[in-house]
């Protein structure tokens, strides 16, 4: 299988550190671009760059400093952007009052917040006292007219960045959804770099490929991957396969990828073995587990450290994917890897706000 050089995609981020209002201006370029690049029409582009500006801006004045993430999603065949924007600041006590047009704790007129949600088609927001502001906007494409396009079964947030000094994450993730079944993938490459994502990239479009139409099984998955990495670094790999209507969750993994689901009753851990996919493979073992309505999985690469607690942030695992795992990576990662999370959650557990609803 050849191989080509891995380039912003579904599964990737583009990193912007805010600061100051001088860094406001190469996110906002930086969206327009990647505006261009799916065909939003003039206004989208529009709506995603006042988007980006009024979130990078509310980073600068309330918290000083932050980050906007941007990502392509794809949902039914229609594009669109998400914009994460992530920030460590003082946090708010009453969402509904900042929501309010001309409301302003700077002396200046507020109307962010409010303009956010009115021109982004999703929008949810996780944030606390001392526990710093996290937005989720996406902007869909002008296929999708002001509806938001119909949502699948399952519902994904991924951070998915590279160590600072590089140019590309040698981690990958990927997923595969087929009806009532859908497999998640997590790779982390052996080392940093291209060569790490090689190895990370070869295994996301092997799943795609491994069994069309049908979401391939953990087991046998890992297996087909340690014989395709053989000529790369190897990986860290694991895999989980959900069936919602057996209710029933299938994962092995080899390497530190991390893995935890959460329902009513417990916080699972998924265990994974020791080895190198492609390289050092010692044992594959597929365990099962009850998968319930509401569970919530979480899988990360060693990037993030393993001592998080979702009851440390009271309504998170209410919010949507995007916004646990975005906290998640602000608050643990250990900044000296790459560093991704994916979390998961069948959809009808939650909806984000949109522009007809209220933020509580």
């Amino acid at each position: 299988m050849n191989y080509q050089e891995p380039h912003p995609d579904l599964r990737r981020q583009q990193r912007f550190t805010i600061g100051e209002p001088s860094e406001i201006a190469a996110a906002r370029r930086a969206g327009n671009e990647l505006a261009r690049h799916v065909g939003f029409d003039d206004v989208r582009a529009g709506q995603l760059a006042i988007v980006i500006s009024e979130a990078a801006t509310n980073i600068v004045k309330h918290a000083r400093r932050g980050e906007i993430l941007l990502r392509k999603v794809l949902r039914g065949g229609t594009s669109g952007i998400e914009v994460l924007a992530i920030d460590q600041g003082p946090g708010m006590a009453n969402v509904r009052q900042h929501m309010q047009d001309g409301h302003s704790t700077t002396g200046t007129y507020g109307v962010g917040l409010g303009a956010i949600r009115r021109l982004s088609q999703e929008f949810d927001l996780y944030t606390a006292p001392g526990k710093g502001t996290v937005l989720m906007m996406v902007v869909w494409g002008p296929h999708a007219s002001s509806a938001i396009p119909a949502s699948p079964n399952w519902q994904i947030g991924a951070i998915c960045l590279p160590l600072a000094s590089e140019q590309v994450s040698g981690d990958a993730w990927n997923v595969v959804c087929e009806g009532h079944e859908l497999s998640l993938m997590v790779a982390d490459g052996l080392g940093h770099g291209p060569l790490a994502a090689r190895a990370s990239e070869l295994a996301s479009t092997l799943l795609e490929h491994s069994t069309p139409g049908l979401p391939p099984l953990p087991a046998p998955f890992i297996e087909l991957a340690h014989g395709a990495l053989r000529a790369t670094r190897g990986a860290a790999l694991a895999v989980a396969h959900i069936d919602s209507a057996q209710r029933e969750l299938r994962f092995a993994g080899v390497g530190n990828i991390a893995a935890c689901a959460f329902d009513a009753q417990q916080r699972r851990h998924l265990l994974s073995h020791n080895g190198i996919v492609g390289s050092n493979l010692r044992k594959v073992q597929e365990f099962r587990y009850p998968w319930q309505a509401g569970t919530m999985l979480v899988m990360h690469s060693d990037g993030l450290h393993t001592r998080w607690d979702l009851e440390q942030y009271p309504g998170l695992a209410q919010c949507h994917p995007s916004l646990v795992a975005a906290v998640l990576y602000r608050d643990f990662s250990r900044g000296r890897d790459d560093v991704t999370v994916v979390v998961l959650r069948e959809h009808e557990e939650h909806q984000p706000l949109n522009r007809e609803e209220g933020a509580a």
